[in-house]
């Protein structure tokens, strides 16, 4: 009947009442022993001090109202439970394409482990802060191709972004125009309100046959934003630069090239943003601001059904308060 865990009470002023009843207790007590006849003896050597059984379970019709006090008392607190339904609705939705790159200086040690796997891990995470959001993914190097089309099924995605590794299959090289150009095609005919492109590269475009102006015109003229972000420390980095007859990828210090000034102008022409990455911290904030940039607007309603509970309370008080008045006219009738 009751869920005491879920339970509320409307006007809980009320429970005040129950200092009363201490006092009631000593009211009672004490008006009883005044009541009580008195028989003066000289000697009570001859009485026997025992009570009948109904004289000493007397006090139970005392005890009967004082339970019903209380039971009233806490059916004028309105206790009741409540139960609480949510309904969300996305008012405006943003589809997400994450253009990475996985050319061979991805692999370099100037983030850890390296600029890939440090990528991985800050995207995951902002892919899981967007649950209401559809995001896609596209690879590039040499070449590009679309790893994950835009999708709401957070699993796909984060799954998605576990298998990027670094390939040889993908033909060397950043084609920067390519990476751009594809994700503009994967994202151009959604319906959504808001379409959005980050862009992530640790190079310059040094080959594809998409120049990098004409993907960003593209972007413009389909209302796509381009964020674009710049991996790599300033200096040198450890890097890549050989793969011995073992299969093993050799390191040495090697100038980061990043073209600041392509990324600055595809983000500035798109209404974007451009960051720069120098290293594992540095590239969760910028995750973190784009992820307050592109807020999607949700709509939350809440349903409250409230369950009356103190219809009982009042039953059971009047149940006790009938049970006290038939046993004062029968059983205790001698003895009231």
């Amino acid at each position: 009947m009751f869920d005491f865990g879920n339970m509320t009470f409307e006007n809980p002023q009320w429970f005040w009442l129950f200092l009363l009843l201490p006092l009631l207790v000593f009211w009672y007590f004490w008006k009883r022993n005044k009541q009580l006849p008195e028989v003066k003896v000289s000697n009570t050597a001859g009485l026997e001090k025992s009570q009948s059984l109904m004289s000493r379970l007397r006090p139970l019709l005392f005890l009967l109202k004082l339970l019903a006090l209380a039971l009233l008392i806490t059916a004028m607190a309105r206790p009741r439970t409540v139960d609480v339904s949510t309904q969300t609705k996305t008012t405006q939705g943003i589809d997400i394409v994450l253009a990475i790159d996985v050319s061979a200086s991805m692999l370099a040690k100037d983030l850890r482990p390296n600029r890939l796997e440090a990528l991985k891990n800050v995207a995951a995470e902002f892919v899981k802060g967007r649950p209401n959001d559809r995001i896609g993914i596209v690879q590039y190097a040499g070449e590009s191709f679309t790893q994950t089309p835009i999708t709401s099924d957070e699993r796909i995605v984060l799954s998605s972004l576990r298998d990027i590794e670094y390939s040889d299959v993908l033909q060397g090289g950043t084609a920067i125009g390519m990476g751009l150009a594809t994700a503009v095609n994967r994202i151009k005919d959604s319906d959504a309100l808001s379409k959005v492109i980050i862009l992530m590269t640790d190079g310059v475009n040094n080959t594809g046959f998409i120049d990098p102006k004409i993907a960003t015109e593209l972007a413009v003229e389909y209302d796509i934003k381009v964020y674009t972000i710049g991996l790599g420390t300033n200096g040198m980095a450890l890097s890549p630069y050989f793969i011995d007859a073992r299969g093993r990828i050799q390191y040495r210090n090697m100038p980061v090239e990043i073209d600041e000034q392509l990324l600055k102008s595809i983000a500035e022409q798109t209404e974007g943003k451009y960051f720069r990455a120098t290293n594992n911290t540095k590239l969760k904030e910028i995750y973190d601001e784009i992820n307050k940039l592109e807020k999607t607007e949700i709509e939350e309603l809440k349903f409250y059904n409230y369950d009356e509970k103190y219809r009982p309370l009042v039953l059971l008080a009047g149940i006790l308060l009938l049970l006290g008045y038939i046993l004062k006219l029968t059983l205790f009738r001698s003895f009231v």
